[in-house]
């Protein structure tokens, strides 16, 4: 994976919003025109490049611009199957099996907190539920990546 040349992190990585008004521009500079704004804190974006205090991020639907780093947290979150614009419900478990106990049943683009993944699994947090959703049905964390 290559490192950002502005953090030393690697590029590419999953953030968050910070807030629910987050300008995306064309180019990496204040003097860039608006192409249109995040109005949704706490949702992932995937952070493609770097430059100076900017970063280009993309979206779960492919789009993509620059972001003023301070408007963006290390904190992750997903979207559970944003791609299956609410065909179906994801199962959230009690445990890490497809076989344990549904806690919940997530609709599409419901926003998760997480709190570990192990490369197949991720615990997550949504709203006052906890439990467990397979990691190939999230966008905001990588498939195999593992978080502590």
């Amino acid at each position: 994976m290559a490192k950002g040349p502005s953090t030393g992190l690697s590029v590419p990585r999953f953030v968050s919003l910070k807030s629910d008004k987050v300008n995306v521009r064309r180019g990496p500079s204040n003097d860039q025109s608006i192409v249109w704004v995040f109005a949704r804190a706490g949702l992932p974006v995937e952070i493609i490049a770097e430059a100076d205090n900017w970063r280009r991020v993309r979206d779960s639907e492919g789009a993509d611009g620059w972001v003023f780093h301070g408007l963006l947290s290390g904190r992750r979150t997903v979207l559970i199957s944003p791609w299956s614009k609410g065909k179906e419900a994801v199962a959230l478990h009690s445990g890490r099996s497809t076989g344990s106990r549904a806690v919940a049943q997530l609709q599409s683009g419901v926003l998760g907190n997480v709190v570990t993944c192990d490369g197949e699994w991720c615990e997550l947090t949504v709203g006052d539920y906890s439990g467990f959703v397979e990691q190939n049905k999230l966008w905001g964390v990588y498939r195999g990546e593992e978080i502590e």
